[in-house]
């Protein structure tokens, strides 16, 4: 249904600028500026199909013009035939475009000029053709080569907004992260000052356990009986301390946390973007084999994106993990579909998996079957309990894995549309 109108918002936006045109040949056959702004939708919407675009825009044209001529004219006389044939021209424009385009070439602005180029011609003579055959008259050779011309300076323009476009989305982008980087920096400088309480309670617990140690050691040997007591109020002492600066810390991260974290929205299409980035460094940083792909339905936004951030770092970081050194064909894949209401995540990989007793406790906070025999260095063992913390509580959705040992893993996250997307 969204798909839907958009298309339909795009085919009148091009059906009013068609309106701008000029007559050649006769003043049945025009050129019109509809056009130009078809392909730009198609470059900045990814999910619009060119060739139902196309004949819807060529549809509502003819439906506009015929519309106009008979508030002019007061009839429609045989005109009504013509603007049905320009229907052909903005049909085999979105035929031959979606011909010469695929997922590698598509936003390549210097590619799609040709593109643009061979499908305004293609398609202006095709029309032309029809026409003729209809008229029984001979075809105006004379004027293919102003067709061409014609082409070539609606592929330019184009090629000019397309570029003049993508020149201000940098700078915008360039804008905003470096305000971003600001702020990254402004909240760090925070977090540093409540780690400081963190840092000084973790020699105080390693006070308090010594004394407990040290208490326990008296008890067993029965020593010292007459200071048990002192020594007992003075461990809870410590430890009503340790709590009261721990609580401190959180409290002073969360201000932080709600306060400086909650940005604008943003879109998905971003969001998997800037995870894609990251995750191929670390992976080259770790000189793996590994390949990751992505699959997007259909893209939102959201003003969760932290959380969603959180949630597919942690588990491609798993997945990363779970693929020997040794193996040559790792794979890793992040599949989004929306099903019933709810957005479904899938991350998948194909490293060493997980046995059904490692299955019972992987969502246990310190849990890890990810050791370095080398180092003797053990995974902390959060990543999977922050992301069902995450899903469940924060995104009030629910999670499931599926692992055979040997073979890999597949996580399924299911959060309802409600929690994420923001209009």
């Amino acid at each position: 249904m969204k798909n839907l109108k958009r298309m339909l918002f795009v085919s009148i936006v091009v059906a009013l600028a068609s309106q701008v045109s000029i007559g050649l040949v006769s003043s049945d056959f025009r050129v019109s500026a509809g056009i130009i702004l078809y392909v730009i939708f198609l470059f900045y919407y990814e999910d619009l199909k060119p060739i139902p675009t196309g004949i819807l825009s060529g549809i509502i044209v003819n439906l506009l013009r015929s519309i106009l001529y008979y508030f002019t004219m007061g009839n429609f006389g045989h005109e009504i035939l013509s603007f049905q044939i320009e229907i052909l021209f903005y049909t085999f424009y979105a035929i031959i475009y979606y011909l010469l385009t695929n997922e590698n070439n598509k936003k390549s602005i210097n590619y799609i000029f040709l593109v643009m180029l061979i499908s305004d011609f293609g398609a202006n003579i095709i029309e032309l053709l029809i026409r003729t055959i209809i008229g029984s008259s001979p075809f105006p050779w004379e004027i293919t080569s102003t067709l061409f011309l014609v082409a070539l300076v609606r592929s330019g323009i184009t090629w000019l907004a397309l570029n003049l476009f993508k020149y201000y989305k940098m700078l915008l982008i360039k804008e905003e992260h470096e305000e971003r980087y600001k702020r990254l920096l402004w909240l760090t400088s925070q977090l540093k000052t409540e780690m400081y309480w963190m840092e000084k309670n973790m020699e105080n617990i390693e006070n308090v356990m010594s004394d407990s140690y040290r208490l326990f050691e008296m008890i067993n040997t029965d020593e010292d009986k007459d200071s048990w007591g002192e020594r007992s109020i003075g461990i809870a002492r410590d430890i009503h301390e340790i709590k009261k600066e721990n609580g401190l810390a959180i409290r002073g991260i969360k201000e932080i946390t709600e306060s400086e974290l909650k940005d604008e929205k943003m879109s998905f299409k971003d969001i998997i973007s800037i995870l894609f980035e990251t995750m191929k460094r670390e992976i080259r940083r770790l000189n793996k084999n590994i390949e990751l792909e992505i699959h997007m339905e259909e893209n939102f936004y959201t003003s969760q994106h932290y959380y969603l951030m959180s949630i597919f770092r942690n588990l491609v970081m798993n997945s990363i993990d779970a693929i020997p050194d040794t193996q040559k064909n790792g794979k890793i894949s992040i599949i989004h579909r929306i099903v019933d209401g709810e957005h479904v995540f899938m991350v998948s990989d194909n490293g060493s998996g997980i046995d059904e007793e490692g299955l019972e406790h992987i969502f246990s906070p310190g849990y890890s079957t990810k050791i370095n025999y080398d180092t003797g260095e053990i995974n902390r063992g959060l990543g999977l309990s922050i992301v069902k913390h995450i899903v469940e509580k924060q995104l009030e959705g629910s999670l499931k894995v599926s692992s055979t040992k040997g073979k890999g893993t597949t996580i399924y996250i299911y959060i309802p549309k409600h929690s994420l997307e923001v209009s």
